[in-house]
């Protein structure tokens, strides 16, 4: 039998755990189309990057539209997860954080959202899917932040619906402009803007007076 080199591609069902190399072929996506764009990223490449054959990509995910809705949920899945860890201590600054934290600290994170917020335009499936993540990811939030306003730990005079929208819009703005102005978030200015944004939805000194 000739042994095939080691740098060539793996054949067929790719061995190990399915859920294991569902996320290895996941990043390797991520990689794609962080680098080269969504339009770029094709089940060929993609299984180039993670080292296998097309076929054995098409073992775990049949098409590109089905890679593609694997990958946004994912995403949203990560978001998810960060809120399940507040919903008994809802405490909305180290949320605030974490997410900050989640999203900067991932540097293909944003060059991936924006590449699929763009062709979900033009996709009506992967459009429905977005929307109805975020939905439930605002809705979660929403529902975090009323328990917080319950307890006084943050202001209650605008509607935590309201209020959830506020806090996301601001940090998607961050997260967007980040990678292409590195230098506007510095460690000091990002503790500088997660002050402001506590400062913002803390009580009000007033609160409770006549």
């Amino acid at each position: 039998m000739v042994k095939q080199p080691e740098s060539a591609a793996r054949r067929g069902r790719p061995a190990g755990d399915h859920k294991a190399k569902r996320v290895e072929l996941l990043r390797a996506a991520t990689a794609v189309i962080a680098e080269e764009g969504y339009a770029k990223a094709s089940l060929r490449k993609v299984a180039q990057r993670a080292g296998y054959t097309t076929g054995a990509v098409t073992y775990y995910f049949a098409n590109k539209d089905e890679l593609i809705t694997a990958l946004v949920e994912s995403r949203f899945d990560r978001y998810d997860e960060m809120l399940e860890t507040a919903r008994e201590q809802p405490d909305i600054p180290a949320l605030i954080r974490r997410w900050l934290a989640m999203t900067t600290g991932d540097s293909q994170h944003w060059p991936v959202m924006s590449e699929l917020l763009v062709h979900a335009r033009s996709e009506p499936a992967l459009a429905t899917l977005i929307r109805e993540r975020y939905a439930r990811y605002r809705d979660t939030h929403a529902s975090i932040i009323k328990t917080a306003q319950a307890r006084g730990a943050i202001r209650d005079d605008i509607p935590a619906e309201l209020l959830g929208d506020q806090l996301a819009a601001m940090g998607d703005g961050w997260t967007m402009m980040y990678p292409y102005e590195p230098e506007r978030f510095t460690p000091a200015r990002i503790t500088d803007l997660l002050d402001a944004a506590i400062t913002l939805i803390a009580p009000r000194p007033d609160a409770g007076q006549p």
